[in-house]
């Protein structure tokens, strides 16, 4: 058997995110188109290499001969192989050597000494650390543009459907001004989660990175779940993570064009009415059978999609499908629903319609309608590849480019919506903002900076390959951009009591601290140190051993800003646990101890908090579809009312955002 027919055997599956599994064996392959693909019959010679090796090289001429054979030619190899990629790439790296040897000549004793870039590349880093250290500060990061992370080259399954007419590429031009236009089409039937903001760094991202445009367009095309609420939300947390659509859409703007366009497919033979009930339809479609309907006249189906319209049905009556391909491997060509009737009021048209385009029918439309260049989606789209390009040729309307990336998986937590809404409505959440959902507002209200999200996005790249990414990735992405951006405030989590018995009992001192240790710019705030202070419990040990710098009996540590205590007596409950330390402060500061700790004086520089400390929503790293909620984490927020809690007033705002799990019974105090 060929290789080709291997093909057709294996092909037996086609797998969307959904878990949909087709088991079923492709009928026809093209194989003309197979073998275009894959280079058969293709012949590249010398010359027409040699052309393509001299126009890349003299793009860069005045460059290669400033700095000669020290110029890389391997990004210029690259573009060679994407202009010809049956081509091998040891022929052309030949080629590029011969034809630099033509414009350099012969190698001279400065073009084989080594670079003096590395040397250039020290010195820089020298010069930048001694600014940093006379600074006493860090200075500016060099961050990689974000945008990198997203592919220049798209490549995607071709279809002879997906071609544009010369006239429609003119058309598009002028529709677009010539710019590259993506858009980012969420349903407004709840609010977005760390999955959407992927989509949109891809979406807006990839618009930006090629001077293009992206437009918001919400896809509201199903009333019953959608709500004015929702699309506040979207528009709100667009605008926070930083992105301006070239304007806000949609779907319902074009109702009254898509429903001229379902007129024309009906006209063109390519749409029929039918009245199977959906158990029906389904039947028929696994079976590979006809509708009885599929073959009414044209003007009878007219005649009832303007019924549809105007009202004469019921619900699940009749519904208007496209005439594709019953028999075809992939269910989605099966006749699918272009419109149905559903009496409902729409957010936004109210009771004007009571007929509502399906996703299939809408999507590519409206990309067609807004002039979209680059229509991007994750990979669960993708068997609609076939149906969306289809509609659009018998349509005769402007295809743009589809390119399908993979959906963001995260451990522990979920990113359904219809998941997240069950999470919501049953109790199991405070809200759509609860801090331990993956939704946007969930992640503001934690304390997740936008830019921090944005450079999670860039750096778990884009690919159509399926990935699951950890919590820790998210987290670290956040820790990286608080770290140098925030004040520092002062929480202690499981207080221990400290008493300085050399200080009098009304004994208060300010001290100055810095708002970060290592940006001086950021000013200073104070801090009082009061006789009564608070440690954590960590901190302190019965018994020293060694490599711990916490405090023990007789042992001295440090309070950070402040002095040098030594503990002289511990008191215990009737269960020995430690309840109160008497300590002696060292106000000279004679000793340097090791040990640095962090504190919060007692009250009156306190004040009552409730504080809730966060885990993993869900027990499981992959959660199951079957069994979510059993699998829901009793311990992912624990919430105790603290007893003395300090923000100092230089700290307008102070978020805690830590994942420890403990009991309840446990206090917290911060200053």
């Amino acid at each position: 058997m060929d290789f080709v027919g291997k093909l057709k055997e294996a092909s037996q599956a086609v797998k969307t995110n959904a878990n949909m599994q087709v088991k079923e064996v492709y009928q026809e392959i093209d194989d003309d188109a197979f073998d275009k693909y894959c280079g058969v019959g293709i012949t590249v010679t010398d010359e027409e290499i040699d052309k393509v090796v001299d126009g890349i090289l003299h793009s860069k001429i005045g460059e290669i001969k400033e700095r000669r054979y020290q110029f890389k030619t391997g990004p210029l190899l690259q573009q060679a192989r994407e202009q010809m990629r049956f081509v091998d790439g040891k022929i052309f790296l030949h080629k590029f050597d011969e034809q630099m040897a033509e414009i350099l000549g012969p190698k001279t004793e400065a073009d084989l000494k080594p670079p003096k870039k590395v040397k250039q590349k020290k010195e820089k880093a020298k010069a930048a650390k001694k600014a940093t250290e006379n600074s006493k500060e860090p200075g500016p990061a060099t961050e990689a543009d974000p945008l990198d992370s997203i592919p220049s080259v798209l490549e995607a399954r071709e279809l002879d459907s997906a071609k544009n007419s010369p006239d429609l590429v003119e058309k598009q031009k002028v529709g677009s001004g010539g710019k590259i236009v993506c858009r980012f089409p969420p349903e407004p039937n709840g609010y977005l989660h760390i999955g959407h903001a992927k989509a949109m760094f891809l979406d807006f991202g990839y618009a930006k990175k090629n001077g293009g445009d992206c437009i918001l367009r919400f896809d509201d095309t199903n009333p019953e779940a959608e709500d004015v609420e929702y699309i506040n939300a979207i528009i709100e947390m667009v605008e926070w993570l930083g992105h301006k659509p070239a304007r806000i859409t949609f779907s319902s703007d074009y109702f009254k064009e898509l429903y001229e366009l379902g007129r024309e497919c009906i006209r063109r033979d390519k749409a029929y009415v039918c009245h199977q009930t959906p158990k029906e339809a389904s039947s028929y479609r696994e079976e590979k059978k006809d509708s009885p309907w599929r073959d009414r006249p044209i003007e009878e189906s007219l005649r009832l999609f303007e019924d549809m319209k105007k009202g004469k049905f019921g619900e699940g009556e009749a519904t208007l499908r496209l005439k594709i391909d019953m028999t075809n491997a992939n269910p989605v060509m099966r006749d699918p629903i272009a419109y149905r009737i559903k009496f409902s009021p729409h957010p936004r048209t109210g009771n004007q319609w009571c007929i509502y385009p399906s996703y299939d029918f809408t999507h590519c439309l409206v990309d067609s309608l807004e002039w979209v260049t680059h229509s991007l989606c994750t990979l669960e789209f993708e068997i609609r590849r076939d149906s969306y390009y289809w509609l659009l040729e018998a349509l005769d309307m402007y295809r743009p480019f589809v390119w399908e990336f993979s959906r963001l998986t995260l451990e522990n937590t979920i990113v359904s919506k219809r998941k997240l809404l069950k999470l919501v409505k049953g109790g199991h959440v405070r809200g759509w903002d609860d801090p331990r959902l993956p939704t946007l507002v969930a992640l503001r209200r934690r304390g997740f900076p936008p830019k921090a999200v944005n450079r999670f996005c860039a750096s778990i790249g884009v690919s159509r390959a399926d990935s699951v990414v950890g919590m820790h990735s998210v987290e670290w992405a956040v820790r990286s951009e608080l770290d140098s951006t925030v004040p520092r405030a002062k929480a202690v989590l499981r207080p221990l009591k400290v008493t300085i018995t050399n200080f009098e009992e009304d004994h208060t001192e300010v001290l100055q601290v810095p708002n970060h240790p290592q940006k001086e710019s950021m000013g200073k705030h104070d801090q009082v140190l009061s006789k009564h202070v608070f440690i954590d419990q960590t901190d302190f040990r019965m018994e020293d051993e060694k490599g711990y710098y916490g405090l023990a009996p007789e042992k001295t540590a440090m309070l950070r800003h402040a002095y040098p205590i030594t503990v002289k007596e511990v008191l215990t409950d009737d269960e020995g646990v430690p309840e109160e330390l008497l300590v002696v402060a060292d106000t000279a500061k004679s000793t340097k101890p090791k040990g640095v700790l962090h504190w919060v004086s007692a009250a009156p520089f306190s004040a009552p908090a409730e504080v809730r400390l966060y885990d993993r929503l869900f027990k499981s790293a992959e959660v199951s579809d079957d069994t979510w909620l059993e699998d829901l984490n009793p311990e992912s927020e624990v919430s105790t009312r603290a007893t003395g809690m300090t923000f100092c007033s230089w700290c307008k705002c102070v978020r805690l955002t830590t994942t420890i799990t403990r009991p309840e019974n446990r206090e917290l105090r911060a200053g």
